[in-house]
């Protein structure tokens, strides 16, 4: 799975704005980008992607922003991430229940879809507000663990 900058981009204004806007109070789109080093162009595509799926409404006026659509504690990694990228796992644009393989490729089918089952077990066990607090859940943090004692190089 390749995680893209528009992905990585949501999630990390997502948990600046869970922080930022804690009180309810919109928090602009310029104060996002800063806070995260992210190009304000780029930022205002996600954000639009972002209220299109009904993660955030914006506010008009001088004291205007982004507000988060619902709790933070309500809002998975994976919501953000289908809301700017689409499926967390897709074969050529093809959902995975019309793909077919023949022959010694035939359990790639199943292969993907398991793929596509730990990944989403993840991302939906965290939430926007578990990101802004830094604390993730014990499972996600033991997988992480995982990883780093994996002697093995990843590429």
């Amino acid at each position: 799975m390749r995680i893209s900058a528009k992905s990585d981009y949501a999630l990390r204004a997502m948990a600046q704005l869970a922080r930022d806007g804690a009180e309810g109070a919109p928090v602009k789109a310029g104060h996002l980008a800063t806070e995260q080093d992210i190009p304000l162009k780029f930022l205002q595509g996600v954000l639009s992607e972002l209220k299109r799926a009904r993660l955030l409404h914006s506010v008009r006026g001088p004291e205007g922003g982004f507000v988060l659509a619902r709790p933070a504690a309500e809002i998975t990694l994976a919501d953000v991430y289908r809301a700017v990228d689409g499926p967390l796992i897709n074969v050529r644009d093809t959902p995975l229940s019309d793909i077919r393989y023949t022959g010694p490729a035939e359990p790639l089918r199943e292969l993907w879809m398991a793929a596509r089952s730990s990944l989403r077990n993840v991302l939906e066990q965290v939430s926007i507000a578990d990101l802004a607090a830094g604390s993730l859940p014990a499972s996600v943090t033991e997988l992480a663990g995982q990883y780093q004692r994996d002697v093995r190089t990843y590429s």
